[in-house]
């Protein structure tokens, strides 16, 4: 099937496994400690206010990141739950002693209501959290130690976007030493191989998906390097200059939603510019830090995402059917 016809899948990394996200279901992946594979099947549901949100430019990408985080969450805790499942039965193995069994209820998805409810509001307050502190720190860091160093904020909001980027690289690279989040990330480029491999209309077998590259131009890491360059750019705007820290601060936190939608369009625009050579460039600050958040998948981890992503179109498939919608 031609790549023009097809359907634009996203998905993340989890513990030892891949969620990919459908038109109509999220499906997560899971290799078990016992080499099965285990899924975890949520149907995606928008309220309807939402949905016409996420037709209009800028706003679209603060509704979708919000989105996103909620239900990525949601996954990230069920793979965390089976990883844990698993340690626990093997720290018990070799200890001699039986595990606990859980209920059979809870094992078919591991989440209640009220704790799916409960993991997707922690989710965006985590991520709401988190972009704060990302975008204080900086700020205060740069106005402590080079205060008085440039006569305009240009030159102080340059200093900042660097600061930035030597945070989030020194944080990525130290994470990625762990085995855990280095498994993570082997994942994440597992992720990104099989979205490529369809893309290009490959059939999903280990083998074709392994030829393919572990960066991709729509990935969560080109978001996060297109909102430190998006900030340095709109903070240096004659209206938004600062008089001192806190206003300096306060700013950033005001224009945190106007930053996270314009990035959000322009990873739209470089991936629909990355088979334009003149212009493919665009893209390639997000891929150099994918360097870092990906790792080159084995094939076993490459099955995993193969597995995860099948049976999302599958799904897909069989919801569109009922609903009466044409899949592509």
């Amino acid at each position: 099937m031609p790549q023009e016809s097809r359907n634009i899948y996203g998905g993340q990394a989890v513990i030892e496994g891949v969620m990919f996200a459908g038109k109509h279901v999220n499906v997560t992946a899971v290799r078990r400690k016992n080499e099965e594979i285990q899924y975890y099947e949520v149907p995606r549901t928008t309220k309807s206010w939402v949905q016409p949100l996420k037709k209009i430019p800028l706003l679209r990408g603060v509704v979708g990141i919000i989105e996103s985080s909620a239900k990525g969450s949601q996954h990230l805790n069920f793979s965390m739950e089976a990883y844990a499942e698993d340690e626990t039965e093997e720290d018990a193995a070799k200890n001699g002693s039986k595990p606990v069994e859980a209920p059979k209820a809870e094992k078919k998805s591991g989440f209640s209501l009220g704790m799916v409810v409960s993991v997707a509001v922690a989710g965006v307050l985590s991520f709401i959290f988190g972009k704060l502190i990302f975008t204080a720190a900086p700020a205060a860091l740069e106005e402590m130690l080079f205060k008085g160093l440039f006569e305009s904020s240009i030159g102080h909001n340059l200093l900042e976007g660097l600061i930035k980027i030597i945070l989030l690289l020194c944080y990525l690279y130290f994470i990625s030493l762990t085995p855990l989040i280095k498994r993570l990330f082997q994942y994440h480029g597992a992720e990104h191989k099989v979205i490529s491999a369809y893309e290009a209309g490959e059939e999903l077998t280990v083998a074709n998906v392994q030829k393919y590259s572990r960066l991709h131009y729509r990935c969560g890491s080109s978001f996060i390097v297109f909102t430190v360059i998006v900030g340095v750019v709109l903070y240096s705007l004659p209206i938004f200059v600062w008089q001192g820290l806190w206003d300096r601060i306060l700013i950033r936190i005001a224009l945190l939603p106007v930053v996270l939608g314009i990035s959000y369009e322009v990873l739209r625009f470089t991936n629909a510019l990355r088979d334009i050579p003149v212009l493919r460039f665009l893209g390639y600050p997000g891929l150099w830090l994918q360097l870092l958040t990906t790792k080159e998948p084995n094939n076993e981890q490459v099955e995993v995402s193969i597995a995860s992503f099948k049976r999302m179109l599958e799904l897909d498939g069989k919801l569109a059917e009922s609903a009466g919608i044409k899949a592509s």
